[in-house]
């Protein structure tokens, strides 16, 4: 059952770009989460559910087998930053009102909270829950018109922080209910993932 979400109007990105080093190089779309499917194929299956059209964002050679659009950093080498300004560019050119950057190794999201994370503070600029006084900006909603030109000035700037750019844009808060964060933990290195096997 949907909450009311503006889905018809928004887009996703799953972020595959890191390099893995602490997971041996393998990448971390491709591991296989609790479920037995592999992290990007279970992004997939609740986005399509949710009538989301999603692109990965970032080095996405590996996935390539899986035939879903990929969008390159733009610019590269300065972390995710650069994969939301392509992303951001991308939902803009498509004219999307809002683009969900969703992290590929967070194998607990439910389709609930990312009801929820659509749905929330309409008019906000860009909408993410905080954890520990820190942003999550890569389960955040973003206003690609609002948020395009703060990014890209921020990929020009000797500063990369999302953190930085959610609090310049405005962000509004999405509060975690009791059981959510929980959802939100990801996977960082091999025990975090034999944690949950």
């Amino acid at each position: 059952m949907t909450t009311g979400a503006p889905v018809g109007v928004a887009l996703a990105g799953v972020f595959v770009g890191g390099r893995a080093r602490r997971m041996g190089g393998k990448p971390k779309g491709l591991l296989r989460g609790p479920e037995g499917r592999t992290l990007v194929d279970r992004w997939s299956a609740l986005l399509a559910d949710l009538g989301v059209p999603l692109v990965l964002v970032g080095e996405a050679r590996a996935y390539a087998a899986m035939d879903i659009p990929a969008l390159a950093d733009d610019p590269p080498g300065i972390g995710p930053l650069g994969g939301l300004v392509a992303l951001l560019r991308h939902a803009e050119h498509a004219g999307a009102r809002s683009a969900l950057a969703l992290a590929c190794d967070m194998p607990f999201v439910s389709r609930a909270l990312v009801e929820r994370l659509l749905a929330a503070s309409p008019d906000a600029p860009a909408v993410a829950p905080r954890r520990e006084g820190r942003w999550e900006p890569l389960c955040a909603r973003y206003d690609p018109a609002r948020v395009l030109p703060l990014a890209v000035a921020q990929a020009a700037s000797p500063r990369h922080s999302l953190q930085s750019l959610l609090d310049q844009a405005g962000a509004a808060e999405l509060p975690l209910l009791a059981h959510e964060g929980g959802e939100l933990h990801d996977w960082d290195s091999p025990g975090d993932v034999t944690a949950h096997r």
